[in-house]
C-alpha cells in the first residue's frame, strides 16, 4: 500500500455527491490510497480509496473528518467551481495549475 496527500483549493461553496449540506470554498486534503499490483513485471499500482479531509466548523472546530469520495465526483466539484468562478470573475488572472506529487 501507499498513500500520496495532495491539496485542492475550491473558490466557491460547494457539494458532494453522498453528503448533505455545502461545503465552504478553502483549500482541502485529499489523501489517496493504492495498491501494489502484484505479478506484473513492473510497478504498478491501483488507486483502492480516494479521501476529501473535512475541517469541522462552528461547534467541531479542530475536529476533522475523511470523506470518502470518487476520482470522477471529485473532479465534476473541482469542474463546476472552475466554471462558477470563471462565470463570476471574467478578468484575465490565470488560475495557477494543480500540481500532483504522485
Amino acid at each position: 500500500m501507499r498513500s500520496t496527500r495532495s491539496t485542492v483549493t475550491f473558490s466557491n461553496p460547494f457539494t458532494l455527491p453522498g453528503y448533505i449540506g455545502e461545503l465552504p470554498a478553502g483549500d482541502y486534503e485529499i489523501l489517496v490510497e493504492e495498491e501494489l499490483l502484484q505479478g506484473l513485471s513492473f510497478e504498478a499500482y491501483r488507486r483502492t480509496a480516494t479521501y476529501l479531509t473535512v475541517r469541522g466548523r462552528g461547534r467541531h472546530a479542530g475536529r476533522s473528518e475523511l470523506r470518502t469520495i470518487s476520482d470522477s465526483d471529485l473532479k465534476k466539484a473541482m469542474s463546476r467551481d472552475q466554471a462558477a468562478s470563471e462565470k463570476n470573475d471574467h478578468s484575465d488572472a490565470a488560475l495557477s495549475p494543480q500540481e500532483d506529487s504522485t
